[in-house]
């Protein structure tokens, strides 16, 4: 599982880094809105709110906006383990698995 989000920020890492790497970070990202085991949760009105709320509750952490949206998503399909090397979702109670 993903987010729209991700996608998102993954393909604006790869736009200054190279047009191999803005391929590659397309191939893949492509790939992945492809692939039957990948659920890619798009952002929705509703959604993007949880965000805000949980980014304007956490003023003293450095969650990103894309990352607020993700713990959202965890906690409403009730996911605990994520695979990142971000520790701000283990800040919020995640189980980090990198």
């Amino acid at each position: 599982m993903t987010t729209d989000g991700v996608i998102d920020e993954v393909l604006n890492y790869a736009s200054i880094r190279g047009s191999l790497m803005r391929q590659k970070a397309l191939v893949m990202c492509t790939q992945m809105l492809r692939e039957q085991n990948i659920q890619v949760i798009p952002y929705t009105p509703e959604l993007r709110q949880l965000g805000f709320t949980l980014y304007e509750n956490r003023p003293d952490k450095g969650y990103s906006f894309t990352d607020c949206i993700s713990m959202a998503v965890m906690r409403q399909m009730n996911i605990t383990e994520v695979l990142t090397g971000d520790r701000h979702f283990q800040q919020e109670g995640f189980t980090i698995i990198f």
